[in-house]
């Protein structure tokens, strides 16, 4: 079938180019090459997928690059799909239509590429071809005569190597030329069946009808998508907008189209046919494929014991080591910056709400946002370095053997991963999950992985009330092995959940997990850096603003009512200590202390407290009392806010963390009203059970709400989660009081 490009009309407006390729092909590398610093990310509107935007200067003008999702074909099915059929043809709300496309095609796997390709063509725009990773193409012996598939293609074909920013110059140049060309005709593409190009005029032709109703013309991409991919997103998208019919309007055009066979198997037989030709005309390879390093690598690395047993292992061990030991320095000095700032605000307001709400509101919500930043950016350095040398698709491709038995694929590894710094990279980096029931039960299961702010309420109990024995020689300690199970509790409760959720609400079949493994190769470091510096912007302003907002609204409910009583009778203490005859350094810790016994008595007074006793007779049976059950309330924001709401509830201040002995100290002494001991064993265990498997975090929530666009399913993770934890810390309180755990250190 027979296109053309057009020519781009003088505008005011500057040109736009989309850059569209498959995955692992070093688009964005070429992207960052091609525009340096000059990028604006952000959310294309009214969608969570990520717009890259660089600007480009072509012979004086200004063009606009369009990173678009990595995609294999505009048969479109996750949300990143999505995007890059809508952008392409011009649908997609908020952008301005394209101009032209670069497409980047992996030059040792063309015949792959080359598929997406051959749907690019029939798009009619100036079409350009990146030759990316030609050096690794040259190392397997593959040569490609640039020029001879130039001329199969239709489009001009540069030879590049993106992150060694060779061919850089050129390509612009040739960018340049497309942009301005007269019109051309492309030479023949992929020859279809004779029915299916019948029914697709025909479809056609009954779509534009009613188009002309909504003021739209179909284009022959969009109208073959409605024919080929059933059930597909032009098809749901076209149900919105026309209403019912077009089922029937569809299927009726598909039968007669392949009566006896697949529309996609047919479309796809057609351009592999295609690309046959155009490989046979300008690449040669060697007759037999020499064994390259990457499969040297590969019998090691993707092997089914030593690839999981020892490979992966080291490399996860790396990784949490490194998110949870090396984050630590940053994250005390930015806590601690945090605290000196809001201290010194404090210094010069005048004492009441608007101080405590600088202080404890603002200082405190841009604490808890900002403290995050170094376990998020080691996280995504991680997971950076790992995609850009080519290991995460084999680390995908090993956790597929596991996740495949409980519903889910490959993809879903890299989300859940993710999650064990925190749910909110997780959550969002499902966006590349194709299938939409595979992404919600994932979406919905990260949520049980221990995230780092789980780690504090961790850390105090066990060092409270797990006793330091050793055992195998002093090789495991029991408070090490409490923690493992803390972490693996959630892994082992998502594994029958996710399994659950593919049964029942989200019920389908297992799709079948197609990954294409790339050649390895040392990372590119300023892309790395450029994905790290976004992830991290991104997580400050969408994540941090909802953390922040929570963080506000939960210290007015600890703050109100204020009790003029309490505060009267705090400060004649306060007045006695000042005018009696005390040592300097006597005096100071005695107010200090009133200040910290204020502080508990305004909270037992607050909207907080209230709560935490109404609820008192459901947390009972988990052998918890109505602080407990507070400071559980309080920490829905965030939920290592819950060590600092027990410091002020024990009239410690609301600055202890889980590492100060005076907290633990004050645990441990802490009575019920029958004077009985508070904290126990199995009070400890209860509550870390309940924070492991609770889902106390509002910007989790807030996120789920965002990715799925609806209410429902926040409302379902806060739902299931509770009950979980709920029955599993109920569970592990009444076993453990039977058998006669109670003691405490």
């Amino acid at each position: 079938m027979e296109t053309t490009t057009h020519t781009i009309s003088s505008s005011p407006r500057s040109i736009a180019i989309a850059v569209v390729g498959n995955p692992n092909v070093g688009k964005t590398t070429l992207f960052n090459a091609l525009t340096g610093l000059t990028q604006i990310t952000g959310n294309y509107p009214g969608v969570t997928v990520e717009r890259k935007v660089g600007q480009l200067r072509l012979n004086g003008a200004t063009a606009n690059l369009v990173d678009l999702p990595g995609t294999y074909s505009l048969a479109a099915r996750s949300p990143d799909e999505m995007i890059v059929a809508d952008v392409l043809l011009g649908q997609q709300k908020g952008e301005q239509p394209i101009d032209a496309i670069l497409a980047v095609v992996d030059a040792t796997n063309l015949e792959r590429n080359l598929y997406l390709v051959s749907q690019l063509r029939e798009l009619g725009k100036p079409l350009v071809v990146a030759l990316n990773m030609c050096d690794l193409a040259a190392k397997q012996h593959i040569e490609i005569d640039a020029e001879k598939v130039a001329a199969e293609l239709g489009a001009k074909v540069v030879p590049v190597c993106a992150y060694r920013r060779e061919g850089i110059d050129t390509l612009k140049k040739v960018l340049q030329e497309a942009i301005t060309s007269s019109n051309l005709s492309l030479p023949q593409g992929p020859e279809f069946p004779s029915a299916l190009v019948q029914e697709l005029d025909a479809l056609k032709a009954k779509l534009d009808e009613h188009g002309a109703e909504l003021g739209k013309i179909f284009h022959f991409t969009e109208v073959l998508r409605l024919l080929v991919d059933r059930d597909g997103y032009a098809e749901q998208r076209l149900a919105g907008s026309l209403g019912r019919g077009v089922d029937d309007l569809l299927d009726e055009h598909r039968k007669r189209a392949a009566p006896n066979g697949s529309l996609a198997a047919l479309e796809a037989r057609s351009r592999y046919a295609w690309i046959r030709g155009v490989v046979a005309a300008g690449v040669r390879k060697p007759a037999t494929r020499n064994l390259t390093f990457s499969d040297r690598l590969d019998s090691i690395v993707t092997h089914r014991v030593w690839g999981t047993l020892v490979v992966f292992a080291i490399i996860m061990a790396t990784g949490f080591q490194a998110i949870f030991a090396w984050a630590g320095p940053l994250m005390d000095a930015i806590d601690a910056a945090c605290t000196g700032l809001g201290a010194l605000a404090g210094s010069v307001l005048p004492e009441g709400p608007l101080q405590s709400l600088v202080v404890d509101g603002i200082f405190a919500g841009v604490g808890a946002v900002l403290v995050f930043i170094p376990q998020i950016l080691i996280l995504m350095l991680f997971i950076a370095i790992l995609e850009d040398c080519g290991y995460m698709a084999r680390a995908a491709f090993l956790m597929d053997r596991l996740l495949s038995r409980c519903g889910l694929s490959g993809q879903s590894f890299i989300p859940m991963l993710s999650s064990f710094a925190c749910a909110i990279p997780g959550i969002m980096a499902t966006r590349t999950i194709s299938n939409r029931r595979d992404r919600l039960t994932t979406i919905l299961v990260a949520p049980l992985m221990s995230c780092s702010a789980r780690l504090p309420v961790y850390t105090l109990m066990i060092a409270a009330f797990i006793p330091a024995e050793r055992y195998l020689g002093g090789v495991f300690g029991l408070q090490g092995l409490t923690l493992f199970a803390m972490y693996s509790l959630g892994i082992v409760v998502a594994i029958p959940v996710a399994w659950g959720l593919k049964r029942t609400l989200l019920r389908g079949a297992t799709p079948p997990f197609l990954l294409e493994l790339p050649t390895y190769k040392m990372p590119h470091w300023r892309t790395v850096g450029r994905k790290v510096y976004n992830q991290g912007k991104e997580f400050v302003w969408r994540a941090g603003t909802i953390i922040f907002a929570i963080t506000v609204v939960v210290w007015a409910l600890a703050y109100f009512p204020r009790s003029e009583e309490i505060a009267q009778r705090f400060e004649t203490e306060r007045n006695a200590v000042e005018t009696g005859e005390l040592a300097p350094e006597v005096r100071e810790a005695r107010l200090a202390e009133i200040q910290s016994q204020e502080s508990g008595a305004h909270l037992q007074n607050s909207f907080f407290a209230r709560m935490g006793h109404a609820i008192e007779p459901v947390v009972r049976p988990l052998g918890w009392d109505w602080r407990i059950g507070m400071a559980t309330i309080a920490s829905f924001p965030a939920r290592e806010v819950v060590v600092a709401t027990l410091g002020t509830t024990f009239f410690l201040g609301g600055d202890v963390d889980e590492s100060s002995p005076e907290l633990t100290e004050v645990l441990r002494r802490a009575e019920r009203a029958d004077g009985t001991r508070l904290f126990t064993i199995p009070v400890a265990l209860s509550i870390m059970v309940f924070f492991a498997l609770c889902c106390q975090c509002g910007a989790t929530l807030a996120v789920i709400r965002r990715e799925t666009g609806s209410i429902r399913w926040p409302i379902f993770a806060f739902g299931y989660m509770t009950f979980l934890a709920y029955a599993g810390a109920f569970a592990v309180y009444q076993l453990t009081t039977a058998l006669g755990w109670g003691a405490t250190l």
